[in-house]
């Protein structure tokens, strides 16, 4: 619930500006180190590549020297977070326990009330977290406690240190804590996520039973959720608190209330997949590890670990199974704008025999886990790696998969340089120590990732309305998706055969929604659009970009009536667009090869006429002046022609046959094009034939639909 309008009393603003602390406010967001008697920081406001953030703590203000931003604690949190004057002064007021006044007395108890529940939130986690921790060490949590100690070889100091307990195995041994000996409400200890409403007979039961029990907390260590391992069997084997007003799984990161002092100290982040994991390594003095939380690494968590990293250096050691790998590719995907641009330093760890941080560090020592991270490669080596590495490259299909996973990866390099490096690796991987083969391929490599480059990614292949085209071919793909179960294992097959991917940012949006969703509930989410309206996580401005795809008409439900050919269609589509592209890219550098074919022929005739070629500088001729005086300048007294420069006839012939075959390959791609978007265009509308084909399945009626 919003709070209401406040119009807080003068006092209490004075209070708090003068309370709030400048230094410690602003380093919860910026890596800040001190410099004089003032602190300096990268600017959290611009793209600031060079500190030019400065702090003052005893004038209590910050100011960009490049930007200009600038006020006090009120107005950074209010310029950061773009939240209203009163809130970022309530919670000022909250955080350095400053009493509360407003001109209308009547609100004094609503605003109280708002601050207390918070505040209660707070404290019903953390006597959950006592409670927890003290079943762990009674004989209840025995056999937890044998698991830290025999099977996870903890200390403890450790346990202690992250403040791990045990659930134990009743129904309602929390709930009788917290409500019938505790007295905190109900409704406190539901909205904490703690416990779980019965679906029948009325009551609560707890939500974490016979659980290995982990608290989450914020980055200013206070407890915001649990997660719960199995110790039975149990499915899920790790259960996490429902987000709640506290805790948004995909905007926190377990572990970076220990971990964000070392990773500013070490500049670098280390991020793990496990809870077990980042224990593990802090044990081992690895101290700048934190976890992402059941899913892969989001953008909200890397811009969190980047507020703590000057260099914005950041490993992923993902476990080195399948869902591993895959989750580092989703981190990757998630942020490779972001590595592409240079803004973070992305580095990727897989360890050798396919463990995680926690099997790997019972075996080895915490000094050879520092040296394979200090090693890891770059994330583009990694990708590239797993392109090329992965495959046998004798079979020439999975050879060509390389290529062209190594050209979809190399085309987005926007440092020319850094192309040219990648492009000769890949060569010499793909070369198999062939050196005649590897310089073909480099010079192959090149030429497509150009290609690439030009046409798969340019808007300057674009025509005016193939934007209107994208967005209903993509917004009827997504229609189906959403609300014909049956077909999106179809959808799902036929982008990933084709390559295929939304192209506009309202679509993209809305497809990695889908995809977190049935992450979350697999198969269970049937219901997608209901479940997508009912999201907490989902502002109004962000249902209302895509909300005719959520919502069904007379017209689009005659969509979902032949989702076949209307899959066909809309897929057709797509790939015209690309295919179209293509082919004017292709036509543009069959004319230009041809032009420089032209000037090669043109060049090598003047030769064997006994002309020299144009430009070449072989007609050089230097005016001679007489020395005569008398008060103005010589005159000219004629002319001396210098001997020609030598003429290289082979390098001109070269010139005129690699013209000649570049102008051959680029008109039979052009027409290879050609051919397959005519097959693209026919398959993008329906015949009577097509309908007689594909009759209605009768799955939807837009009768029942609509009425």
């Amino acid at each position: 619930m919003p709070r209401p309008i406040v119009r807080l009393h003068p006092d209490t603003v004075e209070t708090v500006k003068q309370r709030a602390d400048i230094v410690d406010v602003v380093s919860e967001r910026v890596v800040l180190k001190k410099n004089g008697k003032d602190f300096k920081g990268l600017c959290p406001f611009h793209d600031d590549k060079s500190p030019s953030f400065t702090v003052s703590a005893t004038k209590g203000f910050y100011y960009c020297f490049s930007c200009g931003a600038g006020g006090n604690a009120i107005k950074f949190l209010m310029e950061l977070d773009k939240r209203s004057f009163g809130d970022v002064v309530l919670d000022l007021a909250r955080r350095y326990q400053v009493p509360v006044q407003t001109l209308e007395p009547e609100q004094r108890q609503e605003i109280q009330r708002q601050i207390t529940e918070r505040e209660q939130l707070y404290e019903v986690l953390a006597v959950a977290a006592g409670f927890y921790a003290h079943a762990l060490t009674q004989p209840v949590g025995a056999r937890a406690m044998d698991y830290l100690l025999e099977e996870r070889q903890l200390r403890q100091d450790t346990i202690q240190a992250f403040n791990l307990g045990y659930s134990p195995a009743g129904w309602d041994a929390l709930y009788r804590y917290l409500v019938d000996q505790k007295r905190y409400a109900v409704s406190l200890v539901e909205k904490a996520g703690l416990i779980v409403p019965r679906k029948a007979g009325g009551g609560y039961y707890d939500r974490f039973r016979d659980r290995l029990m982990v608290p989450i907390r914020d980055p200013q260590g206070r407890t915001i959720g649990f997660g719960g391992r199995t110790l039975n069997g149990d499915e899920p084997k790790y259960l996490n608190s429902p987000e709640t007003e506290l805790f948004d799984k995909g905007k926190t990161l377990f572990g970076l209330d220990q971990a964000k002092t070392t990773i500013a100290k070490t500049d670098a982040a280390i991020v793990v997949e496990g809870y077990f994991d980042v224990i593990a390594l802090h044990a081992a003095g690895i101290e700048n590890a934190v976890a992402a939380l059941g899913t892969a690494l989001s953008l909200a968590q890397v811009k969190l670990l980047t507020r703590f990293t000057e260099s914005k250096q950041i490993i992923l050691n993902f476990d080195a199974d399948s869902a591993g790998q895959k989750a580092t590719e989703r981190a990757i995907g998630e942020v490779e704008g972001l590595a592409y641009r240079g803004e973070i330093q992305l580095r990727v760890l897989n360890l050798p025999g396919g463990k995680d941080a926690d099997e790997f560090l019972k075996t080895y020592s915490p000094d050879h886990y520092r040296t394979l991270i200090a090693d890891a490669p770059l994330w583009l080596d990694w990708q590239l790696d797993r392109a090329i590495g992965s495959r046998d490259l004798r079979l020439a299909d999975q050879f060509q998969a390389a290529v062209g996973d190594a050209v979809k990866l190399l085309s987005q390099l926007p440092n020319p340089a850094t192309r040219s490096h990648y492009i000769r690796r890949c060569a010499d991987l793909l070369g198999q120590k062939d050196s005649y083969f590897t310089l073909q391929l480099e010079q192959d490599l090149r030429s497509q990732v150009q290609g690439q480059r030009w046409h798969g990614r340019s808007a300057k292949w674009q025509r005016l309305g193939d934007s209107s085209l994208r967005e209903s071919a993509e917004g009827q793909l997504l229609r189906i998706y959403l609300h014909r179960p049956d077909r999106r294992q179809q959808i799902l097959a036929i982008l990933e055969e084709r390559e295929l991917e939304f192209g506009l940012s309202h679509h993209r949006f809305l497809w990695r929604q889908i995809l977190q969703l049935q992450d979350q509930w697999g198969q269970e989410a049937t219901e997608l659009a209901i479940e997508l309206r009912s999201n907490p996580d989902l502002s109004h401005e962000d249902l209302a970009m895509v909300d005719r795809l959520l919502s069904l008409d007379e017209r689009t439900l005659l969509d979902l009536d032949r989702p076949g050919l209307t899959i066909r269609a809309a897929i057709a589509t797509l790939e015209s667009l690309q295919c179209a592209k293509r082919c004017r890219h292709l036509l543009d550098a069959w004319l230009s090869h041809y032009l420089q074919a032209e000037v090669a022929a043109e060049a090598l005739r003047r030769v064997f006429a006994g002309e020299p070629p144009i430009g070449s500088g072989n007609d050089k001729v230097i005016s001679l002046r007489s020395g005569g005086g008398g008060g103005g300048g010589g005159g000219v007294a004629g002319n001396l022609a210098l001997a020609p420069d030598p003429i290289d006839l082979e390098r001109l012939e070269e010139n005129l046959n690699r013209a000649y075959e570049q102008q051959q390959t680029f008109h039979d791609l052009y027409y290879q094009e050609r051919r397959y978007l005519q097959q693209l265009q026919q398959e993008r509308f329906t015949t009577f034939e097509d309908l007689a084909q594909n009759p209605s399945d009768g799955s939807i009626s837009p009768l029942n639909q609509l009425f």
